[in-house]
């Protein structure tokens, strides 16, 4: 299964998927490869079939290979009984993966379809690495800490979790686009056909959108109007027909609505402060944009993680804290006391923006590597 010619460039499997929060950084090291390989690389992503990577890698220039594969759902239902019947034949197709592709080195970023194929990677002997992008791992790279040969973290004090020796503080890879958004405002303004003079707010429920933030947002579209505040809404899919009909009345008011953003950078530009969820991707980008943000933590994750990655702002007063429950009553409210509050504002970037992580995705890039050519000697 080990090729024999170590000077062909390095191939590798990144598996990862399910949320934006796993694919984007995925995708981001499979950039990072390229760049740092002056493009000589084979790479191959593995995900779950039907879930979204299956359309995003594609859409960012990769190939990428289905499993049959979901995760155990809390309660008892026909997914959980056909779920070791789903684990066997992704099993088995990972091993057939990695006969056909031969692999130099295999990366996890999380979701349902890197635990199969992580396992039988280094189960096979190749070098292994996993990134966890939040404050409390999920269940798939607790199981692979034990298997892996490195785990990229983005949270200190995850030696609670891990192996600590297998440990390295990376940050999380974020979209590049996101990085320089110096002399962006502008074109974010044209393109989201907003007024330069009014304050506008982001909001963000992440890639599949978030219900409470969006029925929140929609109780309070008037108020907005009144305030004279834009808004940039991504709803996610399914909550978007109801929102696209419900700002008609509002389209001269610069509130805009959109079941996904693909330019996050324009949207990040344009944006005064944000409302978002507290996933890790989430968390990093607003780092890194220095974005003021009132958070909203989705309280429909394993062992409540959102509500960790927000406090590891909070903590550092580098965000504004809305729980769920609240939402509907106090979202709105304290957006927009956000929004003309400047010192508070003000401080909230500051402290932002110092635990933003840069260069992340080139970090984990070389370390993978790193683990190929130790192999090789």
């Amino acid at each position: 299964m080990r090729r024999e010619i170590s000077l062909l460039p390095p191939r590798i499997i990144i598996s990862g998927g399910g949320t934006g929060g796993h694919i984007f950084p995925a995708i981001a090291i499979a950039n990072a490869l390229k760049e740092k390989c002056n493009g000589q690389v084979e790479i191959l992503f593995v995900g779950a079939e039907g879930r979204m990577e299956m359309e995003k890698v594609p859409a960012a220039g990769y190939r990428i290979e289905g499993l049959w594969i979901s995760g155990l759902q809390r309660k008892l239902t026909m997914r959980n009984a056909l779920f070791p019947f789903k684990l066997i034949s992704s099993l088995l197709k990972a091993k057939r993966i990695m006969k056909a592709f031969k692999p130099d080195a295999a990366i996890g970023t999380g979701g349902y379809a890197s635990g199969p194929m992580l396992r039988v990677a280094s189960n096979a002997g190749i070098p292994t690495l996993i990134q966890e992008q939040n404050s409390y791992p999920g269940i798939t790279n607790k199981i692979l800490s034990k298997k892996v040969d490195k785990i990229c973290v983005a949270y200190e004090g995850m030696d609670r979790f891990f192996p600590k020796e297998k440990i390295l503080f990376t940050g999380n890879p974020v979209r590049q686009d996101i990085l320089k958004l110096d002399g962006k405002r502008s074109r974010g303004i044209e393109f989201f056909n907003l007024d330069p003079e009014k304050k506008t707010i982001l909001v963000i429920g992440g890639s599949l959108g978030a219900l409470t933030i969006n029925e929140s947002i929609l109780a309070g579209l008037a108020e907005f109007a009144k305030q004279n505040i834009q808004l940039v809404w991504q709803t996610g899919k399914v909550f978007y027909p109801e929102a696209e009909a419900a700002v008609r009345p509002f389209a001269a008011n610069g509130i805009r609505t959109h079941a996904f953003i693909l330019q996050m950078d324009y949207a990040y530009a344009v944006a005064d402060i944000v409302i978002s969820r507290a996933g890790a991707s989430s968390v990093s980008e607003l780092c890194l944009v220095k974005k003021a943000s009132v958070l909203v933590p989705s309280p429909n994750v394993a062992e409540d993680h959102q509500t960790k990655n927000a406090m590891a702002l909070v903590n550092h007063q580098a965000a504004v804290l809305v729980k769920d429950t609240d939402a509907r009553l106090e979202l709105v409210a304290k957006s927009i006391g956000l929004l003309g509050d400047l010192t508070l504002k003000t401080k909230l970037e500051n402290n932002i923006a110092k635990l933003a992580s840069a260069d992340s995705a080139l970090v984990i890039a070389n370390e993978i590597l790193a683990l190929i050519n130790n192999r090789k000697k």
